[in-house]
């Protein structure tokens, strides 16, 4: 493993992303995101994407040079077109101008369309909750989930994320695929040549498989069985339904660098607390958060990756010699 402060990495990163053909806001803002996964310890959504979101740019599957389209149609909506670039600036765009929106409405909106893989939707609603607003994040992705009894993907994995503003303390987050492993976990055990556990995907004729390659080309299940399935398609709807962009059986890979661009959606909701409560909400959240932790053995949604954080102050991030040896050569 080779080890590289955060800044060290940031600028190889964006290095290699503008040698691909990707503007150089866009390179700072995946940039951003996918150190702040690494950060976080989830290196299946970090640096580790580079290679095939490189790749997508170059081959013009992803417009690496898109400028975000945003419109207002009225109070509390937001509506971004990604115009088939990268997902990180069409929701950096989003997010700045909400901003400026929170005082119209108690509940906005902002739906982004036409866009590419989103990475940990957990830090996008994070920065809401660090705004003051309770916040849901949803997105979905390329076929990976068969409706429940068929053995065809039609969904993808569709994360969904919450956070909470907390006055005493860093916010909630709840992030999670729907999926029982996220594709990503997945695709890294293929890379390292590594199984996967029994009941994390199935072949086409629905039967368990461990091998992590075969699965990348069967189908994944769902957490929680035929109500996880019901939960994938209330997010396929609200992502790819309510911004006009594909569904998962329409969406191209996020890996590929072949074919058209993925046009999958992302919604978010923001919601300001005090309207609803007063300041009787966040007393609440504390009060719930003591009884949690009141207990051993317990933590908070989202605390695992604030101690992360704090590590990485001190410590270096360790990443794959292999990568980093790849990314190098793209720059020669």
């Amino acid at each position: 493993m080779a080890k590289l402060t955060p800044v060290e990495l940031r600028l190889l990163a964006v290095r290699v992303l503008e040698k691909s053909n990707i503007s150089s806001d866009n390179s700072g803002s995946i940039a951003d995101a996918l150190l702040a996964a690494d950060i976080d310890g989830i290196p299946s959504h970090g640096v580790s994407r580079l290679p095939s979101y490189c790749d997508q740019a170059l081959s013009g599957k992803v417009n690496g040079f898109a400028n975000p389209v945003i419109t207002f149609p009225e109070a509390g909506a937001i509506r971004v077109d990604a115009k088939s670039g990268f997902a990180y600036p069409a929701i950096d765009a989003g997010f700045d101008a909400i901003k400026n929106k929170l005082n119209e409405s108690s509940i906005s909106g902002i739906t982004i369309a036409n866009s590419h893989h989103a990475g940990v939707i957990g830090h996008h609603v994070e920065r809401l909750a660090n705004l003051g607003q309770v916040a849901l994040g949803f997105s979905n992705s390329p076929a990976a989930i068969a409706p429940w009894g068929g053995h065809r993907a039609l969904f993808g994995t569709n994360p969904i994320a919450f956070a909470c503003p907390r006055k005493s303390g860093p916010p909630i987050v709840i992030d999670l695929s729907l999926s029982k492993i996220a594709r990503g976990r997945i695709k890294l055990a293929a890379e390292k040549g590594e199984k996967i556990p029994l009941g994390w995907a199935v072949d086409a004729s629905g039967k368990g498989i461990q091998n992590a390659e075969e699965a990348l080309l069967g189908t994944l299940l769902p957490m929680g069985g035929s109500k996880g399935a019901a939960l994938v398609l209330m997010v396929e709807l609200l992502s790819a339904g309510l911004t006009g962009s594909n569904f998962g059986f329409e969406a191209s890979s996020f890996f590929s660098s072949e074919g058209p661009a993925p046009n999958i959606g992302q919604f978010f909701i923001t919601l300001n607390p005090i309207p609803f409560s007063n300041d009787m909400f966040f007393s609440r959240v504390e009060q719930i958060c003591d009884e949690i932790k009141s207990q051993d053995g317990t933590r908070l949604p989202g605390e695992r990756r604030f101690l992360e954080r704090e590590k990485c102050k001190i410590n270096k991030i360790e990443i794959p010699t292999k990568l980093i040896n790849h990314l190098e050569q793209r720059l020669i």
